[in-house]
């Protein structure tokens, strides 16, 4: 993957709809979430036309705090597991990334300030559709077991959509690269509900 990655979704959508795209530009994973699901299911293509799964991330109950989400390829192959941290994601973002059941990474929010600053902003009637150009929450993917930073993810300015940046900053095997982002892709998922 060429990286920084570019993440982008737009904020008004039934279906929330997001392009991963590297570098050069070129799409390296697209996501249509279906509306309306108790147990999160998405499927990541490799087109926008939804011609060519490639990924499959399953959550493993319906509507949990705390579920864990299954990361495979279509073949079956797992790939890893993402699982949010209950009561340690009330004040920050805080997410273990698994494979074999072990921890081999963390996201973790950077400033959970930011969050609540732009939670109260995106609220005030007017110019809360602003929110966008205001606040920026960060979040960090480190190693689980030296907390060495893996990749930084970074909200960008943006209006009417969601636009996040992906630079990696430590050395991942292409197994790890795919497991981090597919896993930073499903936390944006999931964080974009919660504010």
């Amino acid at each position: 993957m060429d990286f920084p990655l570019q993440l982008k979704f737009k904020k008004i959508a039934l279906s929330p709809q997001i392009s991963v795209m590297d570098a050069t530009g070129r799409l390296l994973f697209y996501v249509k979430q279906k509306a309306f699901k108790l147990k999160e299911a998405v499927t990541v293509y490799a087109d926008a036309e939804q011609t060519q799964p490639l990924y499959t991330i399953n959550a493993d109950r319906v509507l949990d705090f705390s579920a864990r989400y299954h990361i495979n390829e279509t073949s079956g192959f797992s790939l890893g597991t993402l699982q949010r941290q209950g009561r340690r994601s009330l004040w920050s973002a805080h997410y273990e990334v698994m494979r074999g059941g072990g921890p081999v990474m963390q996201i973790r929010e950077e400033n959970p300030w930011v969050k609540v600053g732009d939670a109260l902003f995106s609220d005030l009637p007017g110019i809360g559709i602003f929110s966008g150009y205001v606040f920026n929450p960060a979040y960090l993917v480190t190693r689980a077991d030296n907390g060495a930073l893996l990749m930084r993810v970074k909200k960008e300015k943006a209006f009417l959509e969601g636009s996040y940046s992906i630079t990696r900053t430590g050395e991942l095997s292409e197994n790890d690269d795919k497991l981090a982002v597919l896993s930073v892709l499903m936390m944006v998922l999931l964080e974009r509900k919660s504010g």
